[in-house]
């Protein structure tokens, strides 16, 4: 049945010999869509409750993916409204990205080997890039997320479903969205999970205690925290 199971059919984001023009018309959509979408509101949302406040008055965060920093420049300043200071590590295998997005602290690397000693932050978060992976490469990002956290990682990508499928393919139409984009926001979902594959999933990566729910419907996230000795 049709998203009954995950796609494998590779986003046209993630293909090579694309251009520095079309690398970055593409991020400029992507980031359009993502701020539409409030895609940083799950982590300011969950965070504070999940941690405690008084953790979240200084957090170094690595963000695994971050493509041009977006999320990591958003957060930042939503948590100095808070009063806290969160100080991000943005890393993505595209130094165009990190280019783009001209953020402090960036780091070229891929997300299946992180340049990190163990116990290197304090979070470790992801957002809507573990779909891009294969199942296998998702146990080896967690794992690697996992090591180089001291306390807890926060994962957050797309619920596939049909809802979402058809909202997308509704808003990046309205939004005139380039055409490689409207495609990628479709094969995105179709490459998205469910919960009892992210459970899976953090049971073969080793993460013990692992969450695994729903937000809104739309996006699924996975947290857990390490046990204090």
């Amino acid at each position: 049945m049709f998203l009954s199971h995950r796609s494998t059919q590779t986003e046209y984001f993630d293909l090579p010999g694309r251009t520095e023009g079309e690398i970055a018309a593409s991020f400029r959509d992507l980031n359009r869509v993502n701020s539409l979408f409030r895609f940083s509101h799950p982590f300011e949302s969950a965070l504070p409750g999940w941690l405690g406040r008084k953790k979240c008055e200084r957090l170094k965060i690595l963000d695994v993916g971050a493509g041009t920093g977006l999320l990591g420049e958003i957060l930042t300043q939503w948590a100095l409204k808070q009063g806290w200071h969160w100080h991000f590590t943005n890393l993505d295998n595209n130094p165009l990205a990190l280019k783009i997005g001209n953020q402090p602290d960036t780091v070229v690397g891929s997300a299946l080997r992180l340049p990190f000693a163990d116990n290197s932050f304090d979070l470790v978060v992801a957002s809507q890039m573990t779909h891009h992976l294969t199942d296998e490469q998702v146990v080896t990002h967690w794992r690697e997320a996992w090591r180089v956290t001291r306390d807890a990682v926060f994962i957050c990508d797309l619920h596939r479903n049909a809802g979402l499928y058809a909202l997308l393919w509704f808003t990046l139409r309205l939004l005139r969205a380039n055409p490689s984009v409207l495609a990628d926001g479709l094969i995105s979902v179709r490459r998205g999970f469910q919960l009892g594959e992210w459970r899976e999933l953090a049971a073969q990566a080793g993460i013990p205690g692992a969450k695994v729910w729903r937000y809104h419907g739309t996006r699924i996230v996975l947290q857990a925290r390490k046990q204090k000795p």
